[in-house]
């Protein structure tokens, strides 16, 4: 009889449970505690976009302030990538997630004490640092105490826990909005993390200590040199920043501004748009899957995706009016296909350069979501607003469009590249 439950790994180290994990103590014990933090990650991480009217009027802030101010999250997320990796492997995810979610405590509670944009921008970075390894975090726990035939199955439960957390931060802040005001939501997110961060330390196992791995200033630009990195960020790297710099904040800003809607129906298409990552997760996965059954390879899947993505944004440069609120879920629906990204570096490169990959594919990635994020808030500022503060239609419509332009010469390299192969082929 088989010692250990199914997919569940004997216990090194430091044993909480004598001998083993259960499958119950896993779910408890390390999936649930990392789950929360990487929910807490999202939640935190979209949080401005239902907030946005409030710190507008609080602080007077103009849109290239407030697209600099939620974009901080961004760099200071990407900042902390490589620093972040090398700490999970030397000290393990107990010690550092513990301790980042006091930091990222610290951050919000700063952000709810702040008083002008100066302040906002320092907490607002503060807390993305705190939250810079949720993910790797929970990643690398998960890895340690799960067999590797069950990881791909709990990978997709953790990004819908993160698909959750963005949901929260729609229509359910938008709610407490009515009890408190936005300050005490910030004081409230911070208590969260510091209830995360003991659950962590208390009840998560320590796995036996790493050696770390040694870091060198050339290991950026060694993975970017590879071709099949080249060759997967060339088409969904720009439009995967796209997704993360827009549906955090723009998305919310543009159904205000645009599609004119009141802050009800805003939160509602919201919280619709951010629940259409868990089904879009879920949906990429079996897509990839079906087409791998019929020899199609991932990177043409991505390219498919691309394709309808960037026919999404599209309709925001066209400005058909009915379509509105279809396409403030479909950005957020379809956008999710550029989670792809991480499968395809995975299985396409040597297993000695995985790990490196996706930190600096992390690195590259919240870079290029800060730059889209606050460039898109300085190019709407080149306009003036009306009486209501709303922005015209043809500041988005240009914002989208540089957006596009951004992301078309990619698809046609990757189309172009097609052709050449399925010529060599014939």
């Amino acid at each position: 009889m088989d010692p250990h439950p199914a997919g569940v790994l004997p216990m090194p180290g430091r044993q909480r449970i004598p001998g083993q994990l259960s499958a119950l103590a896993v779910l408890c014990l390390v999936f649930l505690p990392y789950a929360l933090g990487h929910y807490l990650s999202c939640l935190l991480r979209n949080v401005n976009a239902i907030l946005a009217p409030q710190l507008v009027s609080a602080l007077a802030l103009s849109p290239g302030q407030l697209g600099l101010l939620t974009s901080a999250y961004f760099f200071s997320f990407a900042f902390a990538q490589l620093p972040v990796g090398l700490a999970l492997d030397r000290f393990g995810p107990r010690r550092v997630q513990s301790a980042m979610l006091l930091l990222a405590a610290i951050g919000t509670f700063a952000f709810a004490g702040s008083s002008s944009f100066t302040q906002l921008i320092w907490a607002r970075g503060i807390m993305g640092l705190g939250l810079a390894g949720c993910f790797m975090a929970a990643l690398k726990a998960i890895s340690t105490w799960i067999a590797p035939a069950r990881l791909p199955s709990v990978q997709g439960y953790l990004i819908a826990a993160g698909g959750l957390g963005a949901a929260s931060a729609t229509l359910p802040v938008r709610l407490a909005l009515h009890h408190m005001d936005w300050r005490w939501v910030f004081i409230w997110l911070a208590g969260a993390c510091i209830l995360v961060s003991l659950l962590i330390w208390l009840l998560s196992p320590t796995p036996p200590a790493a050696q770390p791995k040694p870091f060198h200033r050339r290991m950026v630009l060694e993975i970017c040199s590879h071709a099949s990195f080249r060759e997967v960020a060339a088409l969904v790297l720009i439009p995967h920043t796209v997704f993360f710099g827009v549906q955090g904040l723009w998305i919310g800003r543009w159904l205000t501004d645009v599609a004119k809607l009141g802050e009800q129906s805003v939160a509602w298409l919201l919280y619709l748009s951010m629940a259409a990552v868990i089904f879009g997760a879920i949906a990429v996965g079996m897509i990839t899957e079906w087409a791998g059954r019929r020899g199609i390879p991932p990177l043409t899947v991505a390219g498919v995706g691309v394709s309808l993505f960037i026919i999404v944004q599209t309709g925001f440069v066209l400005g058909w009016a009915p379509g509105f609120p279809m396409l403030s879920v479909l950005f957020t629906l379809v956008g999710t296909i550029t989670g792809i990204e991480y499968a395809i570096v995975t299985q396409s490169m040597p297993s000695t350069l995985t790990g490196r990959a996706s930190t600096c594919l992390n690195l590259l990635i919240f870079l290029g979501a800060f730059l889209v994020q606050a460039g898109f808030g300085q190019v709407i500022g080149m306009w003036q607003p009306d009486s209501m503060n709303r922005y015209p239609a043809a500041a988005y419509q240009t914002a989208f469009g540089i957006l596009i332009a951004a992301q078309f010469p990619g698809l046609c390299w990757f189309v172009m590249r097609q052709r050449r192969r399925l010529r060599g082929t014939l």
